[in-house]
């Protein structure tokens, strides 16, 4: 246990470097460069904002997703979704107070925190499915913050502003399929991961069904969950 506690402790303590500092210094390289072509002002900011956020998923929760299971660090997913519940606790208390982290907080949504209560959840819930395995859960949040990451670094790059392009779904599926295929057979069989990365990749380009408005940090690894839970069910 006290070993755990100690691997907890470095893990977040990665994940705040990462968010805190990391994260904050990418927001300023990047919106320094959106302002040589769109000038000082909001469009700069929301290029860096955006930016930033990607550092965060690639960096604190594709990575920690992908260590848990690869090095066993913990038994239970008691300490990984209590760390992540607190994650999305620090990351909900600015919008309360106004006090926003600006380098990659935005006034108009709570998506960061929607990231956390994911993470958090399905790395409790698939472990319980899997029947103890990390594996299962931590796919599906590797596709959200890696293969969601480099889409989002991607379109950023091209287009200077955070916008839904087929482009960046192909660099999605080419950071997923791989991961996909390499890991997933630690759970059934490579072809349910090109599957599930397939999917996650085409579910990440919808913002909306109808009149309402979808997260895809929840929707794209719910999908791609499925998927690999049902390809174990049938192995």
């Amino acid at each position: 246990m006290l070993d755990e506690i100690l691997y907890a402790s470095i893990l977040f303590a990665w994940v705040l470097t990462v968010v805190l500092l990391i994260s904050r210094k990418s927001y300023e390289i990047a919106k320094k460069k959106a302002e040589l072509k769109l000038g000082v002002g909001e469009k700069a900011h929301y290029v860096g904002v955006y930016f930033a956020r990607k550092i965060i998923h690639i960096l604190a929760g594709g990575l920690v997703a992908l260590l848990i299971p690869m090095f066993n660090i913990f038994k239970t997913p008691i300490i990984p979704s209590t760390l992540g519940l607190i994650l999305a606790l620090l990351c909900y208390i600015p919008h309360k107070t106004g006090k926003l982290m600006y380098w990659f907080q935005d006034p108009n949504n709570i998506y960061e925190v929607n990231f956390s209560l994911i993470w958090a959840s399905m790395i409790s819930i698939g472990w319980v499915l899997a029947s103890g395995s990390f594996w299962l859960p931590a796919i599906p949040l590797i596709f959200m913050s890696w293969g969601d990451g480099v889409t989002g670094i991607v379109r950023n790059l091209m287009f200077k502003k955070r916008g839904k392009h087929w482009i960046g779904n192909l660099a999605m599926f080419l950071i997923c399929a791989p991961i996909g295929y390499l890991l997933s057979s630690n759970i059934s069989s490579p072809v349910s991961g090109l599957v599930a990365a397939s999917i996650a990749s085409l579910v990440e380009h919808f913002e909306k069904i109808g009149n309402y408005i979808i997260d895809d940090n929840i929707t794209v690894p719910l999908s791609s969950f499925t998927i690999l839970f049902i390809a174990k069910l049938l192995s």
